[in-house]
């Protein structure tokens, strides 16, 4: 059975109607400090100032680099079977505080922060409709997944870009057939590892050219393994749109500190 959210009222969402509405008779708080939200946003102007924007990357994988380059020497020795990444932010402060927040704590104003931020990204260098993708595809979750949290946080942020820029979304063209542990838990290896065949594509006919929907990337094995799933089924390319990309000293650090817990 295809994996729905638990509550798919459109007045519920990141962008919902309901939302909306209750921004009219409760003034905004900054999510990150509390202070008065700034401009009808959730957060103040100072922690909006603060948003640490991805210029600065590798436009094939997405990685943080010195200036922005077509493809860093990683993507040049072993080229990923995404065609690009366009990552809003780097995983910093405070978007490490508002992603978690909307994706294990049910903070869908976090979220439609996050997914206004990725609209206002996209939105140069989709200004050329032909240039933009004929499908946006959420990265599923397990339906045990599903039932715990109670909705898919990728599913959410694709909601006001497929609107936004008249795309169509495509929820049912990828299944998680395999739950699988928590990317975070895992260190680098783990990860690659993890996700290997735990995803299938439903039965839908797909575009050429798609873009998958994530929150965050760190190592990539979650969207590589779906684009390869997705090529396999005869998409030609596919792209990736994520809130957020790990640096590799940010990733590095992490497993260093896995690798320390595991040796207690």
């Amino acid at each position: 059975m295809p994996a729905h959210p638990v509550n798919p009222n459109d007045a519920l969402p990141v962008d919902g109607w309901l939302t909306r509405l209750g921004k009219v008779f409760l003034p905004p708080r900054c999510l990150v400090c509390g202070e008065a939200g700034a401009d009808g946003h959730d957060l103040c102007a100072a922690c909006r100032d603060a948003l640490p924007w991805n210029h600065a990357c590798c436009e094939r994988c997405g990685l943080p680099q010195p200036e922005r380059v077509p493809a860093c020497g990683r993507c040049l020795r072993k080229p990923p079977p995404l065609e690009r990444v366009r990552a809003a932010f780097r995983y910093e402060f405070p978007v490490h505080q508002l992603l978690p927040c909307f994706k294990f704590h049910q903070d869908l104003a976090a979220g439609r922060e996050l997914a206004e931020a990725m609209r206002g990204m996209l939105t140069g260098d989709l200004a050329d409709v032909a240039a933009r993708p004929q499908a946006l595809i959420p990265v599923p979750l397990h339906p045990s997944r599903l039932r715990e949290r109670g909705y898919n946080q990728a599913l959410e942020l694709a909601r006001p870009l497929a609107r936004a820029f008249d795309i169509p979304l495509m929820r049912e063209a990828l299944r998680r057939t395999r739950a699988t542990a928590p990317q975070s838990d895992l260190g680098a290896l783990a990860r690659r590892r993890n996700p290997r065949g735990a995803f299938a594509v439903g039965d839908v006919a797909l575009p050429a050219h798609v873009a998958l929907i994530d929150d965050v990337m760190t190592t990539g094995a979650t969207v590589h393994e779906c684009a390869r799933v997705l090529q396999r089924a005869g998409v030609q390319r596919v792209e990736a749109w994520v809130v957020a990309r790990v640096p590799v000293r940010r990733q590095k650090t992490e497993d260093r500190g896995q690798n320390a817990d595991a040796g207690r």
